[in-house]
Order: structure tokens, then C-alpha cells, then sequence
């Protein structure tokens, strides 16, 4: 039995994901956050941080740049200098306040739908433009799918001359892809030719499936600015913890002001404690552990979903922990399926359109293999006897 197997209660403690329904019956398979108990070492690590009793301003150490530099440079052959580097509370505000430095309102940003949601908010409550380049899907054996990047049209778009940025997810959610160097480098040519600064988002750099492997776009382009953070692949996203990576130096100060302008420029000393045994030889351990519980849960709901519901293909996942199903065969809007799910299935999944794409709904498989199965069943009796199918 796997350590992963273990059902932790979350009802009552304060979870978004399963405190946000007041059904107690409710499965919940949407929040991109998992539910299995964090890293031993990482657990060691807060109760030492709770027992020493003072929890003051925190001075981020160099304990933690060298954890940070390290783990990247062994893990995954990316180098970047400590001086690099700005802290910040999550890559969602990171990635507001970097649009503020690199743009002015009006401006646009170029995203690749479908894609995550807060990349739209954050575009918009700078003021700047949404600029899709979406996607294209492409039919797979044995009733999958997967995407590629339309570079025709991205050359389009970059070459706008009010379009300054472009947000990369990398890897991609809710693709679920891993990007090649290949396809990385051809970004990075056509951003480069146009001017166009390139920022991407590796939250989910830890969760390359088996076979796949996470390119880091800041060894293909120096001139990106490149979010990362333990939160996804260590399930701390509630310590608040994240960090950018900037080699520019006079783009790094512009964006430093911006994240003081926002006001997030203070992270909490459980952040700082848990990114440092995170990124240790235990932690390491602990995440390949992860990444092949994930893979099998993966594996489990392809084929289950694959034998009841033939009809809805789903995309092939190379990173994240996040599924991506086509239920635009079922006739029916992806908000509308979500609700219905929600309230008469009693699983709640998230609807395509808050990704830019509707047809399509992601569950989140980061879960004990038990409660993913009761999930899965209770959203394919469903959906199998759907009067719109």
C-alpha cells in the first residue's frame, strides 16, 4: 500500500477545495492542489519552525538561495545566480505584478488557450488586452488527443505593435503538455524578433510524467523572466511561497518595484522553511514517489473513462497532475455540466470556458486512488446516462 494511498480528512480544516461545498457527500476533483499529507521532511521542518514559539518578520536566508539555486541547477540543469532571484507570495501575484512592470493599459499579452484561468485576470486587472493564440488539438490513437503551438499564428500576433508580452505556461495547464526544446526555441525566436518579452509560468516543472521531461524556457531565452515555486509539486500552495527569476538586471529592479507596489514582497517564515527541505535529497526522494502514484492514478482514469464514456476522448498527459476531457460530444455548455455535476452527481470538476475553452471539463487526479475512483464513477454514471448525450 502506498503512502499516497491514505485518505487524509480535509472537510472542516479550512480547504478551499473541500470547505467551499457545504455538502458533505460532495467529491471534490477541481482546485489544483492534492490531497496527500506534505513531505515528511518538509513536516519535520514546520514543527521545528512552530516549536521554536516567534514568528517575526522573516529574513529570507542564504540557506534558501542555496536550496533554490541548487535544486534547479542538479534537478533540472537550470543555473541561475542567487542575485537573480526575487521572493515573492505565489506565481499568480508574481506574474500581475511582472505585467505591470512590462506593459502600460491598453497593451496586449499574448496567452495560448486553453490555458490557466488567472492568466486572464491578471491581464485584465492591469488594464492590458487578451490575446489568444490558441492551441491546436490533434487526434491521437486510442481516443486521445493532444495540442501544439499554431507558430504561424503566434508570429501573427507577436508582431502587433501594442502586443509586449507573451505568458508561457510551461509545462501546460490544462493541456497537460511538456513543452520540447523544440517547440520552446521557436518561441523564443519569434518573441525575440518581435520584442515580445516572454514570461512563463513552471509551477508544474516538478510533475513531468514518466518519459517526459521539463524543458526550463530560461535555458532557451535570457531574456525571460521565469515564475517557480514549490507549491504544486510539494502541495504547500497554502504557505505562500514563489519566485522569479530574472538574469536582466534593470528589468529585474522594474520588476521589484512592482512587486513592492503590489505589496507582495513579504513571504512567511513556514514558506521559506518548507521550500528549504523541499528542496533536499529526502524531498527529492519523496517527489519521484509522487509523480509514479500520480502516473498510475492517471493510467486508471484513462482507461476507466476510456471503457464508460467512449465518446469523450481525453487529452495525453505529460505533466501536471490535471485531466483534460472533451465532453463536447454531450451537447451541453461546460459551466452548465459543471453545476450539474455538482449537484446531482455530487462531484465537482472545473468547466473548460474558465479556461478559454468550453466543451471540455479537468479533474484533478492528485488524490488518494480510492476517492479518484469513487469520483470517476459517480461522473461517468452520470455523463453515460445524460439526456443530452
Amino acid at each position: 500500500m502506498s503512502i499516497f494511498d491514505e485518505i487524509v480528512p480535509r472537510r472542516g480544516s479550512g480547504s478551499y477545495k473541500w470547505d467551499s461545498s457545504a455538502d458533505a457527500g460532495m467529491v471534490p476533483l477541481w482546485v489544483a492542489d492534492m490531497d496527500f499529507k506534505a513531505a515528511p521532511v518538509i513536516l519535520d521542518a514546520l514543527r521545528r519552525r512552530v516549536e521554536h514559539g516567534v514568528f517575526g518578520y522573516t529574513l529570507v536566508d542564504d540557506g534558501y538561495y542555496d536550496a533554490l539555486t541548487r535544486w534547479f541547477k542538479e534537478r533540472h540543469g537550470y543555473e541561475f545566480k542567487r542575485e537573480n532571484v526575487i521572493y515573492t507570495s505565489g506565481v499568480v501575484p508574481a506574474i500581475s505584478a511582472i505585467i505591470k512592470s512590462l506593459t502600460t493599459p491598453g497593451d496586449g499579452v499574448i496567452v495560448q488557450t486553453p490555458v490557466y484561468n488567472c492568466f486572464f485576470s491578471s491581464i485584465r486587472n492591469n488594464g492590458c488586452r487578451v490575446v489568444e493564440n490558441p492551441l491546436v488539438k490533434v487526434p491521437l490513437a486510442g481516443d486521445e488527443f493532444t495540442y501544439k503551438m499554431d507558430f504561424d499564428g503566434l508570429e501573427e500576433v507577436a508582431s502587433e505593435h501594442d502586443v509586449k508580452v507573451m505568458l508561457l505556461c510551461n509545462p501546460h495547464n490544462p493541456a497537460g503538455r511538456a513543452w520540447t526544446r523544440e517547440e520552446l526555441d521557436k518561441v523564443a525566436d519569434i518573441c525575440r524578433r518581435h520584442g515580445v518579452r516572454v514570461v512563463s509560468d513552471e509551477i508544474h516543472c516538478e510533475l513531468a510524467m514518466p518519459g517526459y521531461h521539463y524543458i526550463p524556457y530560461g535555458n532557451l531565452d535570457k531574456n525571460a523572466i521565469v515564475c517557480v515555486s514549490p507549491s504544486k509539486g510539494f502541495n504547500i500552495a497554502g504557505l505562500q511561497i514563489a519566485n522569479i527569476v530574472c538574469p536582466d538586471a534593470e528589468t529585474r529592479a522594474i520588476v521589484d518595484r512592482a512587486i513592492n507596489v503590489n505589496e507582495v514582497c513579504d513571504v512567511n517564515p513556514f514558506g521559506v522553511a518548507a521550500l528549504k527541505a523541499a528542496y533536499s535529497d529526502a524531498g527529492a526522494q519523496w517527489l519521484d514517489e509522487l509523480r509514479q502514484y500520480l502516473w498510475q492514478n492517471y493510467i486508471f482514469a484513462r482507461d476507466y473513462l476510456k471503457s464508460r464514456l467512449p465518446g469523450c476522448p481525453m487529452a495525453k498527459l505529460e505533466a501536471t497532475y490535471l485531466l483534460w476531457l472533451d465532453i463536447s460530444p454531450l451537447g451541453i455548455p461546460s459551466a452548465e455540466l459543471e453545476e450539474r455535476l455538482k449537484e446531482q452527481a455530487k462531484v465537482w470538476v472545473n468547466c473548460g470556458e474558465m479556461y478559454g475553452e468550453d466543451g471540455y471539463i479537468r479533474l484533478n487526479v492528485a488524490c488518494p486512488r480510492s476517492l479518484l475512483a469513487d469520483g470517476l464513477e459517480r461522473l461517468a454514471d452520470y455523463l453515460s446516462k445524460c439526456e443530452c448525450r
